[in-house]
């Protein structure tokens, strides 16, 4: 029997991605705004991956199965939000086919000569994976909801001077309502979170103990995500929430604690200290150090011992 090929292709631009999808064309050549509620857009008519040229923020209404959620299911039925950035790529429209809900599809040059344009790159849920979707309270979905219609009552309404800036401004408080109802997830979903930061010390400990950093070298956020099953930003994001430091700075609080183990209790020199650590200098160990305790690792051992 033969294997059927997988559909691939890129998404250049929002008139393109409405032929595909066999719909009319959109009322704005660099916004639109996909009504999914009444299933008569079929997904299944997309490539089965593909890049996409734009943003898109998909307000999941009803699921029509369950998702993944970090090492678990998610526990809301419905009312979800999902993000997408220009260049990334998109897949398994036919897993989620049967979800209904509102995408909004923006073209970065529908934010030309808006703060918005180099803002929103600083968003980090635009690179959180499936698994790491915003799950809406029942509250937070009529809010939702509410700016969903206006950017939708707009667009269907007669452009003029103000539609832009409207819009504009509605997909601004959009993305602050996501940051907040966000923080709120990583401090409510007890079930992700619980044993987050007892989770990551393991790891650490782990990949110090078994010699890794010699090998490998610094342990890394990328490294910490994949062990526990999340996207970078969003781990750091929901470290943040939760201790107030990002992965980074928990990487860089027990290579502190490490160092000064080694440094009270051996009579390795600086430079093999570094080494065991996973620095390729030491001349960058002892920075960081400095940085950290104010003074040398010179410094700490004479004043220890």
């Amino acid at each position: 029997m033969k294997t059927e090929t997988p559909k691939k292709g890129k998404m250049e631009s929002i008139p393109e991605l409405h032929r595909r999808l066999g719909i009319p064309g959109p009322l704005h050549p660099l916004i639109s705004l996909l009504d999914a509620t009444n299933g008569q857009i079929d997904m299944s008519k997309l490539p089965d991956t593909y890049v996409t040229s734009f943003y898109k923020i998909s307000f999941i209404i009803k699921v029509a199965g369950k998702f993944r959620y970090g090492q678990g299911y998610y526990d809301f039925d419905e009312g979800s939000l999902l993000f997408t950035a220009p260049n990334q790529v998109v897949g398994g429209a036919k897993r989620y086919n049967g979800n209904k809900g509102y995408s909004l599809i923006i073209h970065p040059d529908f934010l030309l000569g808006y703060p918005l344009a180099a803002k929103i790159k600083k968003y980090g849920f635009f690179s959180y994976s499936i698994n790491e979707a915003l799950h809406l309270s029942e509250q937070e979905r009529a809010t939702m909801l509410a700016i969903y219609t206006i950017i939708r009552d707009e667009l269907n309404s007669r452009i003029d001077d103000f539609s832009h800036e409207v819009i504009i401004s509605q997909i601004e408080l959009l993305l602050s309502y996501a940051k907040r109802f966000y923080k709120r997830q990583f401090l409510t979903r007890q079930v992700v979170t619980n044993g987050l930061v007892q989770q990551l010390e393991d790891v650490l400990n782990t990949y110090f103990e078994e010699d890794k950093p010699v090998k490998q070298g610094l342990p890394t956020v990328q490294y910490l995500a994949e062990q526990l099953n999340y996207t970078p930003n969003y781990l750091s994001d929901m470290l943040r929430s939760l201790t107030g430091l990002n992965a980074q700075q928990h990487i860089h609080q027990k290579l502190i604690e490490r160092s000064k183990e080694l440094i009270s209790t051996t009579n390795l020199t600086i430079s093999e200290v570094a080494y065991q650590l996973g620095f390729e200098h030491p001349q960058s160990f002892s920075r960081l150090f400095k940085i950290k305790t104010r003074v040398s690792p010179i410094q700490f051992r004479s004043a220890y011992n």
